[in-house]
């Protein structure tokens, strides 16, 4: 008869999150999973699969997480460029971590197949969400026509991924704040 599972999922899945983002995949161990969610070698291997199938169930962890805040800035905030710059913001984590997502296409997308098409896929989608924002902004006149939604929407969307990472290695918030600014007064 099969064991049943007797922990919670989602909260081991995460504390992979915050390993993964904290390490990436590369330098976390067998060993870091389990000192991480408590469980032993096996019971992660039943529940998760291989640790890149856990590295790959956590991305679809966080990105569902951060939807989540995505949905909730959309659903408070009627002003499309209010709303990106909202989005431009990070989470602390993401300060001191940078984006999962972002870590995990400098370390990864080369790597792995799957992950490569599960990250174009969050381009695709944040790109649709931005080019949706624009459009609105620029409908509304609080966002310049000086390039179509499209082009505004990939650009911001590179921008944002610059920004997390470069939000690593800046100090202070009024810096941030300051590359924020100068990054989306392209649109006003």
């Amino acid at each position: 008869m099969p064991k049943v599972e007797t922990f919670d999922k989602d909260l081991a899945l995460e504390k992979v999150v915050h390993l993964f983002h904290e390490k990436g995949y590369n330098a976390t161990s067998m060993q870091d999973l389990v000192d991480a969610t408590g469980l032993n070698r096996s019971s992660i291997y039943n529940s998760f699969g291989s640790k890149m199938e856990l590295y790959q169930k956590s991305l679809r962890f966080y990105k569902k997480e951060a939807n989540k805040y995505v949905q909730k800035v959309l659903i408070n905030s009627s002003e499309p460029l209010v709303t990106i710059r909202k989005i431009f913001h990070t989470t602390p984590e993401d300060k001191v971590n940078g984006c999962f997502l972002g870590n995990c296409t400098t370390e990864m997308a080369n790597q792995d197949r799957e992950i490569k098409s599960f990250l174009q896929n969050n381009l695709y989608a944040m790109q649709e969400l931005f080019e949706e924002l624009v459009s609105k902004g620029q409908s509304s006149g609080s966002i310049n026509k000086k390039k179509s939604a499209k082009e505004y929407a990939a650009y911001l969307f590179t921008a944002l991924q610059g920004l997390r990472i470069t939000g690593i290695l800046l100090n202070e918030q009024k810096e941030f704040e300051s590359i924020v600014n100068t990054t989306l007064s392209v649109l006003d």
